[in-house]
């Protein structure tokens, strides 16, 4: 059964919020999408700035049959509106050692082969342990926890499968207690905390299931930039007939009897609607949105308000003219020697890291640049959330500080042997407080909230909220943040409002 003349609104045009409204549009419903900033897409976004194109975003693309089932369920196919390309190598990480390996896309052969390579055969084995594991935690984790909506821990006691699943997920393990003996690979495996801005010493061990779904499906870039598929899904929409409107903030999410009856605009006009869709960070949803809410919203704002934001990141954009040194791999990533010391600054000073990891995207992607052999790098390290509560966040909005800590994350890259200054011809700096105010993002936090804890998953916000006819999407709601989530976070709640109407189901393509 199709939906006819339904209105939906949309709040917000992320990827979530447009991964939704396409696939309700291609369903019959009318879907009005309003977005504070002037732009779609979010975070995922790729810039052009005096002749170079970075991704500001996200950088890779990972599990991309999320979007391949979205562009085939809505029309045409994926490869038929951007062009992906695997990474290979995926990542290159280097040590304050001097040591190194890289890890190769699609191949766990080729990967243990590197690491026994750099850190002998008891390493490569240790590693190819921890990948079976993550294996396993995915297959179990995938169904109940990712791809469905997440109601309650009660929803997942009358599985049959209980108590295996129970110890395969191993909740009281945290990625810190799956002990590693290898210092270069605990070093790798912590960073997958780090994919869902969360602190490895208390981030559930399952998040370890990040580098199996990296390591068996890739990571892919999309040429031109990964924003390009945030351009490709608003075509989408636009030709699935989804109304936009930019520079329009709602104001309030209308509500009567524990009913959604509408939006509420800045601009003094009021949208009915008895079905919203908030792809915008669950806390200012519930807090900001929601006038005199009743108590079930005010019971989910406390859950909520529970979740310990995720960690932001301050960027350099760096525009490099061209060298005969060596190039970098597309993705290079710059270990310290004391990685606890970043998770304690961040999580638990609140101050910028004094020797961070720093992350390295340059694009062999030479339509990413305007000139021939010049570069266009992201460079990233992750920072403590801004805010002017010295107690909860550092206050990013001193550029003068910016500017002194952009210039020691260059000397730290230079340190490492990559020459930067002698090539720069552009540098453009991004702190958490932009972030906050481009994409309002609160306190600059990339992934909305952290997986920090073992409850960190039941206290995110639910795609179907205790208001009726609300719906969670994003990387603050089930099941999370970072591009795959998101998209599965658009198809639950899709599905979750189709089969409200009496719709039937959204099929999906395998992803296993």
């Amino acid at each position: 059964m199709t939906a006819i003349n339904k209105v939906v609104v949309v709040i917000g045009a992320g990827m979530g919020g447009m991964a939704t409204a396409a696939r309700l549009a291609k369903k019959g419903y009318s879907v009005q999408v309003f977005e504070a900033g002037d732009r779609h897409g979010g975070k995922c976004r790729t810039e052009w700035i005096n002749g170079y194109a970075f991704d500001t975003g996200p950088s890779l693309l990972t599990l991309p049959a999320v979007y391949r089932d979205l562009f085939q369920r809505t029309g045409d196919v994926l490869g038929r509106v951007v062009e992906l390309k695997a990474v290979d190598p995926s990542f290159d990480y280097r040590f304050h050692d001097g040591t190194s390996v890289k890890f190769a896309n699609l191949s766990r052969k080729k990967t243990l082969e590197a690491i026994s390579d750099s850190y002998g055969a008891a390493a490569s084995d240790e590693w190819d342990q921890i990948m079976r594991r993550a294996e396993a935690m995915w297959d179990v984790s995938r169904e109940p926890f990712i791809e469905s909506e997440l109601t309650s821990i009660a929803s997942l006691l009358k599985r049959r499968s209980l108590i295996k699943d129970f110890f395969v997920i191993a909740p009281w393990k945290s990625i810190r207690g799956l002990a590693i003996k290898s210092p270069h690979l605990r070093k790798i495996l912590d960073r997958y905390a780090t994919y869902s801005g969360s602190d490895p010493r208390v981030a559930p061990a399952v998040l370890s299931s990040i580098a199996f779904v990296e390591e068996a499906f890739g990571a892919w870039h999309i040429t031109g930039g990964i924003g390009k598929l945030g351009d490709a899904l608003y075509q989408r929409c636009l030709d699935r007939g989804v109304i936009f409107e930019f520079n329009t903030r709602v104001s309030e999410i209308t509500h009567d009897n524990g009913v959604v009856t509408g939006v509420a605009l800045k601009d003094g006009r009021i949208i009915p609607a008895t079905t919203v869709v908030a792809n915008a960070d669950a806390g200012m949803i519930y807090s900001g949105l929601i006038k005199n809410p009743p108590a079930s919203v005010r019971r989910a704002a406390r859950s909520i308000a529970k979740m310990e934001p995720s960690l932001a990141g301050f960027s350099l954009l760096l525009g490099l003219a061209p060298s005969d040194e060596p190039k970098l791999e597309h993705h290079t990533v710059l270990f310290p020697e004391n990685y606890d010391q970043e998770f304690e600054s961040i999580f638990s000073k609140k101050v910028p890291v004094a020797d961070p990891t720093i992350y390295i995207c340059a694009p062999h992607d030479q339509t990413m640049v305007e000139k021939k052999g010049h570069e266009a790098w992201f460079v990233l390290v992750n920072a403590p959330r801004h805010g002017v509560d010295a107690f909860d966040a550092f206050d990013w909005s001193d550029r003068d500080f910016a500017d002194q800590y952009a210039q020691k994350i260059i000397d730290r890259i230079e340190s490492r042997g990559i020459p930067i200054r002698n090539r720069l011809e552009l540098l453009e700096i991004r702190t958490p407080a932009d972030l906050e105010t481009s994409v309002l993002a609160p306190g600059g936090s990339i992934y909305g909230t952290s997986s920090n804890g073992s409850q960190s998953a039941f206290n995110r916000a639910k795609n179907r909220s205790p208001l009726k006819g609300l719906y969670c999407v994003g990387g603050s709601a089930h099941p999370g943040g970072g591009l795959p989530l998101v998209g599965l976070s658009a198809e639950i709640v899709a599905q979750a409002i189709i089969t409200e109407d009496g719709g039937g189901q959204l099929s999906s393509l395998d992803r296993h």
